[in-house]
């Protein structure tokens, strides 16, 4: 069972992967970010209401530590009886509040030692001093510093949370702890308000990031998908180099690749020319062995083996003209070659007229040099003048960047094991004639070495059709 990879094979994956995560995780944190900034910005007016009422109950604590009612005034939403706004005030004296708050439990606690000296009537009651959890530095409407005062939070008994703000004023009697709570909820709704337009407003930034980035991938990446493009153009035979306009990252590797190119010409021009050489080279020797033999009246199968040697380096002569890389800079129209072939073979079959049906467009130009291209279709017309009967039909067309030129004659035929045999080097199906059975071999490995095939049919008329396909040269 293949292993799941977590790394995509393809870099537009790998790089879709990288820009989606570090996407996420930025729009992760200016999330967090904004929602703590909107808090803080939210709570802090809060915590100036609540100070507000601190520096009115610190300025109306006495120095013996009492609370002078007269001053103690209750601002607006602290004097509603019942609400989630309320103060407490815990000193020598005891406990003073807002009496507009509904009782909380708390635990029990010593009784306060009596005054010193007649302290003014107090509503006692049970409200929970506030738990210090951090100190905030913000300024506060006068009076106290901003430091001094500590925040808070609690909740009353229906579960609702609530916010306070703490001072501890000095007396010659003690310190006094002057608390205002206020409901938490002023924070948290207009918040939630905020966060839900906040969190859709990244949703869509993150979606046009997402489509940003695909846009970006793709345009970023097509020079990769041009160069395999020019690649392939290149391996077809219709191109002889890659373009050199390329971008900078990428100009490094197509320059090494076209050295690559013209150095793979260069070891197959020469060692084409070395083999037509040494094929040249024997051909002279042998020629002169056969007519010796001749002379001398030498063995059936002396004379037959030098012939099977001449024609194995015929065979390798004709291999070693097909240029894999000559297609690129050959441009050869195919119909005044087989026009050309045509009166050829009719001078030299003049003792066999054929009637021959030609239909080849004009514009149709193959990207193969025209000695090759004149071998390939020359085989394949002579063949086809050997065993037609009374007609040659020729046609050709081009699709898919290929040029289909198809050969049929009205005479026997083959049949599939014969039409294998027919493409094997020195096999010879019809010994009639001169022929030494490497034509359709040849023309075989001709067209395969120069990005085309060939292939053997029946033609309507019950002959052979031979199938010749070629890249075109646009």
């Amino acid at each position: 069972m293949p292993r799941m990879r977590l790394v995509p094979r393809s870099l537009f994956g790998r790089m879709l992967v990288i820009a989606a995560l570090s996407t996420g995780l930025a729009l992760l944190f200016a999330g967090v970010t904004i929602g703590h900034v909107l808090e803080r910005f939210v709570t802090r007016g809060l915590d100036e209401r609540l100070d507000a009422q601190v520096a009115v109950l610190a300025r109306a604590v006495r120095p013996d530590g009492t609370l002078d009612r007269t001053r103690a005034i209750d601002l607006p939403e602290f004097g509603v009886a019942g609400s989630d706004w309320s103060w407490h005030i815990d000193g020598p004296a005891g406990r003073v509040d807002s009496g507009t708050a509904a009782p909380l439990p708390q635990p029990a606690t010593p009784p306060a030692p009596a005054p010193a000296a007649p302290a003014p009537a107090t509503v006692p009651l049970p409200l929970p001093p506030a738990p210090p959890q951090d100190v905030r530095d913000r300024p506060g409407p006068g009076g106290p510093d901003a430091h001094q005062l500590r925040a808070g939070d609690t909740r009353d008994r229906s579960g609702d949370r609530l916010h306070s703000r703490t001072l501890d004023v000095p007396t010659p009697r003690g310190p006094v702890t002057i608390t205002a709570i206020g409901p938490r909820r002023i924070v948290e709704e207009p918040l939630r308000e905020a966060m839900i337009p906040l969190l859709g407003s990244l949703a869509l930034l993150g979606a046009g990031l997402a489509a940003a980035t695909i846009l970006q991938l793709r345009f970023g990446l097509r020079p990769l998908r041009d160069l395999r493009t020019a690649l392939a153009a290149v391996r077809a035979g219709t191109e002889r180099h890659i373009p050199d306009e390329q971008p900078g990252e990428l100009q490094p590797l197509v320059t090494e690749l076209n050295a690559l190119i013209d150095q793979n010409a260069a070891g197959l021009a020469h060692a084409r020319q070395h083999v037509a050489n040494l094929a040249h080279g024997l051909k002279t020797p042998l020629a002169a062995l056969s007519l010796k033999l001749a002379e001398t009246g030498a063995d059936d199968d002396v004379r037959d083996m030098v012939e099977q040697i001449d024609r194995r380096v015929r065979h390798h002569l004709g291999r070693a003209r097909a240029d894999a890389t000559g297609g690129a800079r050959a441009r050869t129209p195919i119909a005044p070659a087989v026009d050309d072939l045509l009166a050829v073979l009719r001078r030299i079959h003049a003792e066999r007229p054929i009637a021959i049906e030609r239909d080849i467009p004009a514009d149709i130009t193959v990207a193969i040099d025209a000695q090759d291209l004149d071998e390939m279709i020359g085989n394949l017309l002579d063949n086809g003048w050997r065993h037609a009967l009374s007609a040659l039909t020729i046609e050709a067309g081009a699709t898919d960047g290929m040029a289909t030129l198809e050969i049929a004659d009205d005479g026997d035929g083959l049949d599939d094991t014969a039409m294998a045999e027919a493409m094997l080097p020195g096999r010879r199906l019809d010994e009639r004639g001169d022929g030494h059975g490497f034509g359709l071999s040849i023309t075989r490995e001709l067209a395969e070495l120069n990005g085309g095939s060939l292939a053997l049919g029946r033609s309507p008329t019950g002959g052979l059709l031979a199938r010749l396909s070629l890249p075109l040269r646009a």
